[in-house]
């Protein structure tokens, strides 16, 4: 660790991120948003071609803007994880596995915990499930979306 002349040993960077990844829409979903703002123009045309293409527009710029503002961050530093806007200390993770297929499947539906924390996007299928070791919590576990369960499950178990 390098050190500085007046106070010795400087301090590990704790906001650097270790694993990053960004939930982003996957491409059906903006052919669905293409698909809908063209309808636009099939609506409004009776009333006029330019209404149809301005209505076209809007309901385009309306729905990228939704997605892009709702689209959620994993994060995993050597201090938390976040998904979304939760956040989770990392002294709390008891530990993390990845699910994939009819496994992710089933963690989604049939063997969900009503109290847990979820960041799931309907569009990524594989999950990574985060147990909680903290007794003054209620929620078992985290279940997160994530199209690359394994690089997470890494970096959470990383300086553990």
């Amino acid at each position: 660790m390098p050190e500085s002349p007046s106070t010795g040993p400087l301090p590990r960077d704790t906001t650097a991120s270790v694993y990053s990844e960004k939930l982003w829409p996957a491409l059906w979903v903006w052919i669905v948003v293409v698909g809908v703002s063209g309808a636009c123009i099939l609506v409004l045309a009776p009333i006029s071609i330019a209404a149809g293409i301005i209505g076209a527009i809007v309901v385009f710029l309306v729905l990228v803007g939704a997605l892009i503002a709702s689209t959620p961050a994993v994060v995993v530093t050597p201090r938390e994880l976040r998904a979304g806007r939760a956040v989770l200390p990392r002294e709390f993770i008891a530990s993390a596995e990845p699910f994939t297929g009819d496994e992710a499947t089933a963690e989604r539906g049939t063997r969900l915990d009503g109290r847990a924390y979820l960041c799931l996007r309907g569009w990524i299928s594989p999950v990574v499930r985060v147990e909680l070791d903290d007794p003054d919590d209620a929620t078992p576990y985290w279940l997160v979306s994530t199209r690359r369960p394994a690089q997470l499950v890494a970096a959470l178990a990383e300086g553990r």
